[in-house]
């Protein structure tokens, strides 16, 4: 009765979040068409940006750009060029954990997520012989705070720490991307994560680990 439960069923992203719907995110990068399509069908509009870093070592294909429709959150600065996974994933965490959060421990909705940038050329903490980020494949995105609707700003270096209201929003945005992005890091990661979070669609497969912190 609960298909998003079970691990060879399709995704379908009008369906609740379920115990497979972040590695079926994430596996949604071997097939770019599709993962448009059931962008589409879910109301969220996007712009197809051109290739990346086209003669590079980080070169980029099917990168997209966020613009609107049934995901109603603004990104400031102005929605990056992001993957199609992330760009599922964020839509499904705005409608079943960022904004249920806002109005449960705020009574108001979030307006505005600022990030700290998706696309970035680099291995994995800049060691040379370290893997390629997932940042290199615009594969990720990190953020930094939140915007209410009455121009309350949630800092993730600021208020993370506490038991106040925004740390305990933070905390509930962090624990609800778990189930929809493959690594999820947060200032309880390390240092390096102090002031955002860190979301990415690694592909690992159906039964691949995944990262929570």
């Amino acid at each position: 009765m609960r298909p998003q439960d079970l691990p060879w069923t399709a995704i379908d992203l009008s369906a609740p979040v379920g115990a497979f719907t972040g590695r079926k995110l994430a596996a949604l990068g071997d097939d770019p068409q599709h993962c448009r399509l059931l962008l589409g069908e879910a109301g969220i509009e996007h712009e197809d940006m051109p290739v990346i870093d086209p003669g590079g070592e980080c070169r980029v294909e099917n990168a997209l750009r966020p613009d609107g429709g049934a995901r109603t959150i603004l990104f400031r600065p102005r929605s990056p060029a992001i993957t199609c996974p992330v760009a599922a994933g964020l839509a499904l965490w705005e409608w079943h954990v960022v904004q249920p959060a806002a109005q449960r421990i705020f009574g108001q909705r979030v307006e505005e997520i600022d990030h700290l940038g998706s696309y970035n050329c680099r291995r994995i903490a800049g060691g040379e012989d370290r893997p390629w980020s997932e940042h290199a494949s615009a594969n990720a995105l990190d953020i930094g705070g939140f915007r209410l609707a009455d121009g309350t700003r949630i800092d993730v270096r600021r208020d993370w720490a506490g038991d106040g209201r925004k740390a305990q929003f933070l905390r509930a945005a962090r624990d609800g991307a778990c189930d929809l992005f493959a690594t999820v890091l947060s200032p309880d990661y390390n240092a390096a994560h102090a002031d955002h979070f860190h979301f990415d669609q690694s592909r690992r497969g159906v039964l691949g680990w995944r990262s929570c912190r």
